[in-house]
């Protein structure tokens, strides 16, 4: 039953996340950097602190009493998060819903699954990070071999993507109108990857915070809060990780806010968020909506990662139903409309990969325990 309702909660928020950037197409009159940063404010900033408002026992005490140097790191991986949320936002605008979360998701999914391992080799580094697998012990394991197996099909399914994303290119050629207009293929791509790489460091500050979560999940017992389950190996408090995305996403508002505001000062666009001609109302209703949509995305997977007690699979789990949701969107916006039938079957097949990868990764680390101290 755990696992179902994980499963279920996993699912919820990466339907959130697949959808979270529609709002922003009924926005009107508003330069990008502007919408952005009033969705943002509250992705970042008002979602979470309701959050751990009504969720967290004594929240602020949590945080006066951990170590410092534990927030610290929390922190510094939203603000490298930060910058791979800014330039996710980024990547969607010329790639696209389909191609876009294909290609950066894809990447996430690689980076998320062996950034530690990768970086438990590294002198230097390996001992300021969780410790666990490293890349060499993946290849002495079945569940590591078939961990490996998937991330060779998730590069397949990426680069299938990025052909169709040429094809695409090379069949529409200049549209001057439509949902295409700002398709930049070569741009959109570089930026995909930065994103992508950037986007698994929100994985990271789940780990680095996890001594936040114990102490909310103590005081959560103490105090008989409802949510709380018996687990064989203790408790469980279904809003436990609220505290750690408090911290991580004042990295992430750091950072965009910095980024936008540079933009609009250098755009001089701040006359939008009182200009008369846009519909005001309707923007900022919108821009709320996103921003909410967006931070139920980590809101539910915190539920489910409690459930399923296994961070790993839950990251793979997540990633696997925002790919799935954000394509159906990019179908029902007919992103693809217009290719030649070559095109629209490589497509599928990137994202068949893609999500069959995801899959594979997520299973192996539930079949095989010893995967968990991937990171």
């Amino acid at each position: 039953m755990q696992v179902l309702l994980g499963i279920l909660f996993h699912s919820l928020g990466g339907g959130a996340s697949g959808s979270w950037y529609m709002p922003y197409n009924w926005v009107r009159k508003w330069r990008w950097e502007v919408f952005w940063i009033v969705g943002g404010l509250f992705s970042w900033l008002i979602m979470p602190l309701l959050a751990v408002l009504f969720t967290i026992p004594d929240w602020h005490g949590i945080l006066h009493a951990t170590n410092g140097k534990v927030i610290l790191n929390t922190y510094v991986m939203g603000l490298l998060w930060g910058i791979g949320g800014l330039t996710y936002g980024l990547a969607i605008r010329y790639l696209g819903m389909s191609l876009g979360n294909s290609v950066l998701l894809g990447i996430t999914s690689i980076v998320g699954s062996l950034g530690l391992p990768v970086l438990r080799n590294v002198p230097g580094i390996s001992e300021i990070i969780p410790a666990g697998l490293s890349f060499a012990d993946l290849f002495g394991s079945t569940g590591g071999r078939i961990v490996l197996l998937g991330i060779l099909i998730l590069l397949a399914g990426i680069i299938l993507s990025g052909r169709a994303g040429i094809k695409k290119d090379k069949d529409l050629g200049n549209i001057e109108e439509g949902v295409n207009s700002e398709f930049k293929l070569s741009k959109g791509l570089i930026i995909a990857i930065v994103s992508g790489v950037l986007s698994a460091f929100f994985s990271f500050g789940i780990d680095a915070g996890k001594e936040m979560a114990a102490a909310a999940r103590s005081l959560a017992v103490e105090q008989g809060y409802p949510f709380v389950t018996q687990t064989g190996n203790g408790f469980k408090y279904l809003f436990e990780n609220n505290i750690i995305f408090f911290v991580i996403l004042w990295g992430g508002l750091t950072t965009n806010l910095i980024w936008s505001t540079v933009l609009i000062l250098k755009n001089k666009t701040g006359g939008d968020f009182v200009d008369q001609k846009a519909p005001l109302l309707r923007n900022y209703l919108f821009c709320a909506l996103a921003g909410t949509t967006w931070f139920l995305q980590f809101f539910f997977y915190g539920m489910g990662e409690t459930k399923i007690g296994n961070g790993a699979s839950s990251w793979t789990l997540h990633m696997a139903t925002i790919i799935l949701t954000a394509n159906l969107w990019g179908f029902y916006r007919k992103e693809w409309k217009g290719v030649s039938k070559r095109t629209n079957t490589m497509i599928l097949l990137g994202i068949a990969a893609i999500l069959l990868s995801v899959i594979i990764i997520g299973v192996a680390k539930w079949l095989y325990p010893e995967l968990n101290a991937l990171g």
